[in-house]
């Protein structure tokens, strides 16, 4: 197992919804939280997911995820079962869980947290399909 230690401990205040910096990754737009030279073991993003849109089936081997819905409403699949979605509903994800989002009529925002540290470019596998736009599988 590695530990990522790119920038000193430091302490970040930053105020999510600046809507210039969300980067779209196939349906997902995608704003960081904690930039990459300020990572020390964990990554955070607000995430949103359009309407009536649905992202590919993913997991990570390494990190942990951890979801809050701060807005909107969807479905989780997780490890093949789904879980209604709506503001205020917290999701652990452990290693491995397989996991992909329907987002309703309203879309979907959370608060996405990875321990250590994820980024769409490190620790990200695709399940059967296509790696979506701005994705680079970790298995590549």
């Amino acid at each position: 197992m590695w530990v990522l230690l790119m920038g000193s401990p430091e302490i970040i205040v930053r105020t999510a919804g600046n809507e210039d910096a969300l980067k779209q990754l196939g349906p997902y737009g995608i704003e960081t939280l904690i930039m990459v030279d300020e990572e020390i073991r964990t990554t955070a993003y607000r995430v949103k997911v359009q309407a009536e849109s649905s992202t590919s089936t993913s997991y990570h081997q390494i990190a942990e995820e951890l979801y809050y819905v701060l807005a909107g409403e969807g479905v989780a699949i997780l490890d093949g079962v789904e879980h209604e979605l709506k503001v205020g509903v917290f999701l652990r994800l452990p290693p491995g869980t397989k996991h992909a989002f329907r987002a309703g009529h309203n879309g979907l925002e959370m608060l996405d947290i990875h321990a250590p540290g994820c980024r769409p470019d490190r620790d990200v596998f695709f399940v059967g399909g296509e790696v979506p736009a701005g994705f680079k599988s970790a298995a590549e």
